[in-house]
């Protein structure tokens, strides 16, 4: 059954509705070169004065300090850090999804890649700004960074993890930016050629979209070249999946501090990352698939593949929560055995039961093909599949920080609601600009969804 399965979804088409070269160019970029209806201006001016929310409240907190959160000792990392691992993680499918799925040639890529790439962009914005704002003290922030200096009293220390970050996170993304942008230029050249200069707000959109392009012509010089360039920073983005949240994971792993000091963080955390990405795709993808009607070029096909992906990536995550457990018992350490005892049965053993009924519980549903084709379902599943991966950063860092090697030192975290402001706010902040990226750039890839049809004539079935 399964191989039989597993041969019809291969025979599916990936372009549904008897699609033409030009069919494809004018829906996919119908969004771009119409007026924005009124559905996409309520949502945008949400996100927008959710992001204002987000904006304030870092202000109202560097202004005023730190004392403003629930961190206290031995709480020391919050929020900021909690939110930073989790926006990392929603970053790395798009990675996946664009460099490795282009380097094995999965063509059912081609339909997700450009928003999966977007998102990744934009979630990495917002993590970058956590750890600035985690030391309280902005305009020290260049201490951080490894430059020079002739009096060799502030040369940051090499051998920690968060210098790590530094250099990790940049290049990842310098990388995805420059190929997200790259995939880009064909599809603005289309934009370019398509706008007729009709009044002098069209002229404008012209010019702007010729310098965006970068005098492309679609030449068969420029394709192989095009094609070349991909490869490249495919393989050059490929190890980045693995490098960029197994450095994340060093934050903690590097430690002492019982339920973190483990040699699994790395794998743990990478997977953990690919199934917390592949939720938010999932979570953009259907509702963009409904209101730009893309159902022609995000079809079923690719809602199920990328469902089969978080359930593996669940069933994965969960293996990790059973070797932690199991590692701690065979450890015979009695503190790494009460760090996750009090995890499970402790004052927060409902963060811990959240995690585990959303990221292990919720995605065997997947097992069955009625809700891995339902896009409601898989929608809504992909809700909880976000939740749950953010208690699961929230259970890492507050469990094992709040129970101290000493019971004198013990305390509770809670959450103010400048923590809740700041973590909504973030939202706000992703949101705002993915909407903005829907609304001036193509959201599917062009070129890349016409090299998967036969002909101009054809069905839309793959090569």
């Amino acid at each position: 059954m399964a191989a039989a399965e597993a041969k019809e979804l291969q025979q599916l088409p990936l372009v549904l509705g008897d699609k033409k070269y030009d069919n494809v160019t004018r829906d996919i970029i119908a969004p771009v070169e119409t007026f924005p209806k009124k559905l996409w201006w309520i949502a945008f001016s949400v996100a927008l004065t959710v992001f204002g929310v987000h904006m304030t409240a870092i202000a109202v907190v560097v202004g005023t300090g730190l004392g403003l959160l629930g961190i206290n000792n031995p709480v020391g990392w919050g929020t900021f850090i909690i939110n930073f691992v989790f926006w990392i993680g929603i970053g790395h499918a798009g990675t996946l999804i664009s460099a490795v799925l282009y380097v094995f040639r999965q063509q059912w890529r081609t339909a997700i890649n450009r928003s999966a790439e977007a998102m990744t962009i934009f979630a990495v914005a917002c993590a970058g700004i956590f750890p600035n704002i985690h030391v309280g003290r902005l305009w020290f922030i260049f201490w951080a960074m490894p430059y020079p200096n002739e009096r060799g009293v502030l040369w940051p220390n090499f051998r920690s993890p968060l210098v790590w970050d530094v250099f990790a996170i940049s290049t990842y993304l310098t990388i995805s930016l420059v190929f997200w942008y790259a995939g880009l230029v064909p599809d603005f050249a289309s934009i370019r050629d398509r706008i007729k200069e009709s009044d002098a707000v069209q002229k404008i959109r012209k010019s702007v979209y010729s310098v965006l392009s970068l005098g492309w012509v679609g030449s068969t010089r420029a394709w192989a070249h095009y094609e070349a360039m991909a490869m490249i920073l495919a393989g050059l983005s490929f190890p980045l999946v693995l490098s960029v949240h197994s450095i994340v994971s060093f934050d903690f792993a590097t430690s002492v501090i019982p339920g973190w000091h483990t040699t699994i963080f790395p794998p743990y955390f990478v997977i953990g990352a690919i199934f917390s990405g592949f939720g938010m795709v999932l979570t953009l993808l259907i509702i963009m698939r409904e209101v730009f009607h893309f159902q022609d070029y995000i079809t079923i096909k690719h809602l199920e593949n990328m469902a089969k992906v978080t359930m593996l990536t669940g069933s994965l995550v969960g293996l990790a929560y059973s070797t932690e457990f199991f590692m701690a018992w065979y450890s015979g350490s009695p503190f790494e055995g009460f760090a996750f005892i009090n995890r499970m049965f402790g004052p927060y053993w409902w963060a811990y039961w959240i995690m585990v009924s959303c990221n292990v519980i919720t995605p065997q549903l997947f097992w069955f093909k009625s809700i891995r084709t339902n896009p409601t379902l898989l929608w809504i599943i992909s809700i909880f599949v976000n939740i749950g991966m953010w208690f699961e950063r929230y259970v890492i860092v507050v469990t094992s920080l709040h129970r101290d090697y000493l019971p004198s030192s013990w305390d509770m975290y809670i959450m103010t609601n400048w923590d809740f402001a700041i973590l909504i706010g973030s939202f706000g902040m992703f949101f705002t600009l993915f909407l903005l990226f829907v609304r001036v750039f193509p959201a599917i890839a062009i070129a890349e969804i016409k090299m998967v049809m036969k002909s101009p004539g054809a069905k839309g079935f793959g090569h």
